[in-house]
């Protein structure tokens, strides 16, 4: 039975998994010096033990509390070390587009790579990245995975969209998934057309589907902002779509973000996973937040007849 340790703004998670008893609870002692240097101890001896680090990148505080655990449980003895990162939190910076800019997506990766390796090795399970080819920047013996909420996303799909809807994104770009995850679900698939009006600014220029009288679930991978949401529902509304449900995976939803979808009058819900405790905090009956622990806990802790990589 692997042992669980966690990251202080994901207990919530680790609480869940837990609860599956698919994990023996790893503990940590933390607190901060008055100067704010943060202390942290591992309460729970890890020697000789497979060990499971949850937490997600969702500040550079954050990823350094993770780090710093990391390295320590390493030095301490555990014999595999896995990090499970539930939300990613540089994707966006996974390339250089214009001279001098910071690829932090890269230079984290480099630094996840950097924590000592475990006797028989080191992991790290990400989860829906925005960008797939993140995962090729880890380095040296650790080995990433990626790891897929496709189940937990078409289910929600289903449900909010019932029997008969659109399954359509914000723009060309997650067309490929969306049309993959519309044919599982047997509906139709839809993307908005966008065309660039300066360097700063765009609009929705059509529709690729007939959305007319139908409801439409629109996914994307993350909403921080909801720009880019609020301009695609406003295209399936006016191509006559009755309803429109916004769904993803991460839910960041920064300062004000959520109330701003929840008075533009152009969604009826926002669906989400709980990969990001920002999500959790701000749950309620616009907002449906759905757990990731059942997955994660069937893909960390499987029996005898599914061995790990």
């Amino acid at each position: 039975m692997p042992l669980l340790y966690a990251t202080h703004a994901y207990r919530y998670l680790y609480d869940e998994l837990c609860a599956h008893q698919a994990f023996e609870p790893g503990q940590i002692e933390h607190k901060h010096f008055p100067d704010g240097e943060r202390y942290q101890r591992i309460l729970t001896p890890c020697d000789d033990r497979d060990v499971v680090l949850l937490g997600g990148t969702i500040s550079d505080l954050d990823t350094l509390e993770l780090y710093d655990l990391a390295c320590a449980l390493v030095y301490y003895g555990a014999r595999r070390l896995s990090l499970v990162i539930p939300y990613f939190g540089y994707a966006t910076m996974e390339r250089a587009v214009r001279p001098g800019e910071v690829v932090k997506a890269k230079i984290r990766a480099r630094l996840l790579s950097s924590i000592p390796t475990a006797a028989m090795g080191n992991r790290v399970f990400l989860f829906d990245l925005h960008v797939s080819g993140i995962t090729h920047y880890f380095e040296h013996e650790t080995h990433p995975l990626h790891l897929y909420g496709k189940p937990i996303i078409a289910r929600l799909a289903r449900e909010l969209g019932g029997d008969d809807f659109v399954l359509a994104c914000t723009d060309a770009g997650r067309a490929k998934w969306v049309s993959s995850l519309a044919n599982d679900l047997g509906v139709d698939a839809a993307f908005a057309y966008k065309r660039r009006l300066d360097g700063a600014r765009t609009q929705v220029a059509g529709v690729s589907a007939h959305v007319a009288h139908k409801r439409v679930v629109i996914y994307d991978d993350m909403i921080r902002t909801g720009s880019s949401l609020l301009g695609a529902a406003q295209a399936y509304r006016d191509a006559g779509a009755v309803d429109v449900i916004a769904l993803c995976t991460h839910g960041v939803f920064p300062g004000d973000a959520l109330e701003r979808l929840r008075q533009c009058g152009l969604l009826s819900q926002v669906a989400c996973t709980n990969s990001h405790p920002r999500a959790l905090a701000l749950a309620g009956d616009f907002l449906r937040v759905e757990s990731i622990a059942p997955l994660l806990g069937e893909r960390l802790a499987p029996g005898p007849s599914a061995p790990l990589p």
